[in-house]
């Protein structure tokens, strides 16, 4: 699912930001999907929402933790992290208060984990770019029309042919060369196409052609994403995703095969992000597991009096 992590790698947590200046895009479902399949792989997870007003990152894990206590299940859960609004009357007041907070977050958390997770909201901000400038890996989720294309690109009338870069795309390529400038790292950008339909149509091959075109023009990679599916709005309430144990314990219904699809799909886009896994994590995930098979079990006595 995830890519091995190289030998070099610093002491730095990955970072992951999650971008689009468009809301409904799926950012915080994407996110939270990723965040799971990393704590399930053993990885440390820090988690920021950057969305101060809607905070969706923030209620799915809310809601996880909720429903993890009502139900006595093993949930894995990110250490979060939120990023409150500032009550100043002046912007700039704003401004540096929530950069205080941002700031004092990532320090907190960068050494100590080993990826940083951060959502941002659908509007241009300074914590907007400045997360964008930071981003190792940068998905961004965009739905299946070009009305989210625009963020993204132009494109003819006529032909819809790609004409040129759009003001997100600017933005990123911006931030993308501003970290070059810092530290030398580049950022791998991925364009996640979002509420995709299973029916194929003329719309969906001129959007990915259109992405096929801009793809080489500012430097991303377009993968498939999540469906249109029921599923992952039913699973919100509880904090859930499609890669939990989805039992009817889990559920509190019983799984169907919307369950099992919507899992392989998320598989997939998980695969082709490529992040890095780092061999701890791996031993971390089996001891976890082994832990958990083992709690309900009576111990023997050989397990704790010696002959």
């Amino acid at each position: 699912m995830l890519a091995q992590a190289s030998p070099g790698q610093s002491g730095s947590a990955h970072v992951i930001v999650l971008g689009n200046e468009k809301g409904g895009s799926g950012k915080s479902t994407t996110a939270f999907h990723i965040v799971i399949a990393l704590l399930k792989a053993g990885q440390r997870v820090a988690t920021v929402d950057l969305d101060a007003r809607q905070k969706s990152l923030t209620h799915y894990v809310d809601n996880r933790i909720a429903w993890a206590r009502r139900t006595g299940l093993a949930l894995e859960l990110p250490h979060h992290i939120h990023i409150a609004l500032g009550t100043s009357m002046h912007i700039d007041e704003n401004e540096v208060a929530e950069f205080e907070q941002f700031s004092q977050a990532i320090t907190a958390v960068e050494r100590a984990f080993d990826f940083i997770v951060i959502d941002t909201p659908g509007t241009d901000s300074y914590l907007m770019r400045l997360a964008h400038s930071m981003a190792d890996t940068l998905v961004t989720p965009i739905n299946d029309s070009f009305v989210d294309f625009d963020v993204l690109g132009t494109v003819d009338p006529a032909t819809y042919r790609v004409t040129g870069e759009s003001h997100y795309a600017r933005m990123v390529r911006d931030a993308r060369r501003h970290r070059r400038q810092v530290d030398g790292a580049s950022t791998d950008w991925i364009v996640v196409r979002n509420r995709l339909s299973s029916v194929s149509s003329r719309n969906k091959q001129l959007i990915a052609e259109g992405l096929n075109g801009l793809a080489s023009i500012v430097g991303f990679r377009a993968v498939d994403g999540l469906a249109e599916r029921v599923v992952y709005r039913e699973l919100f309430p509880r904090g859930l995703t499609a890669l939990d144990d989805l039992t009817s314990e889990t559920l509190g219904t019983r799984p169907n095969m919307a369950h099992v699809t919507a899992r392989e799909e998320v598989t997939s886009l998980l695969r082709h992000l490529k992040l890095p896994l780092d061999e701890r994590g791996r031993r971390r995930a089996v001891a976890r597991a082994e832990w958990f098979a083992q709690a309900g079990k009576p111990l023997e006595t050989h397990d704790i009096v010696e002959n």
